[in-house]
C-alpha cells in the first residue's frame, strides 16, 4: 500500500525554542474560543514556560503548531498538596501536567490524548506521578483524563485576577503509567 502525501499526520515532538512563537499564536486562538487559560494570555510566550518547567511538547500539523503540553515541578498548586496529603509522596516525586491545549480545528484526531501520553511517558521515565487541575466546565478534557486512567483526587477552586474563582477538579495520573 502506498502512503499518500495527502494523508497528513500530526507529529508530537519535544518543543524547541523555535516552536514558542507558533505555540503562543495557537494559544491565543484557543483562549478566544475556549476561554483557556482563564488568566488570559497577555504574555502567551511567557505563559508557555511556567516556573520549574521540566519538559514540553508540541503537536505539529502541516508545518503549524496545533497543540502543546508541558510538565513542570510543583510550585504551590492545590492539586499537588492534595496528592501529597493523600499519598505521602514527596514533592520531588510529583510533576504537574500544565499548558495543555489543542487548536479547535484539529480536535477529534486524538492530539490531546497523544500529548497527554507524551507527558505520562516522561513522568514514568523520571519516577514522577503527574497531577493537574481542570476546570469543571472543561468536560472534554475531563473525559480525556478519565479515559486515560487518571483518578480524581478532589475539588479545588482556581483563583485568578481580583476575587474571581472557578471550580476545578484535581487529578493524578495512573500509577506506573
Amino acid at each position: 500500500m502506498t502512503h499518500h502525501a495527502t494523508e497528513r499526520e500530526v507529529v508530537i515532538r519535544p518543543r524547541t525554542s523555535a516552536d514558542i512563537a507558533s505555540a503562543a499564536s495557537a494559544l491565543v486562538t484557543v483562549h478566544s474560543t475556549d476561554g483557556y487559560p482563564v488568566e488570559g494570555v497577555a504574555q502567551p510566550e511567557e505563559w508557555l514556560s511556567p516556573a520549574g518547567l521540566l519538559a514540553a511538547w508540541v503537536a505539529v500539523f502541516d508545518g503549524r503548531t496545533v497543540g502543546h503540553a508541558a510538565v513542570a515541578r510543583p510550585s504551590g498548586e492545590e492539586a499537588v498538596s492534595l496528592w501529597i496529603e493523600r499519598s505521602g509522596a514527596g514533592s520531588e516525586n510529583v510533576g504537574v501536567l500544565a499548558r495543555l491545549f489543542v487548536l479547535p480545528e484539529i480536535r477529534g484526531r486524538s492530539v490531546g490524548e497523544s500529548l497527554v501520553r507524551a507527558t505520562m511517558e516522561y513522568a514514568g521515565n523520571h519516577g514522577l506521578r503527574l497531577v493537574l487541575d481542570v476546570m469543571t466546565k472543561d468536560r472534554s478534557a475531563i473525559r480525556l483524563y478519565e479515559r486515560l486512567g487518571w483518578q480524581q483526587i478532589g475539588n479545588i477552586t482556581h483563583h485568578f485576577g481580583e476575587r474571581q474563582a472557578i471550580d476545578a477538579l484535581a487529578y493524578v495520573s495512573p500509577e506506573g503509567a
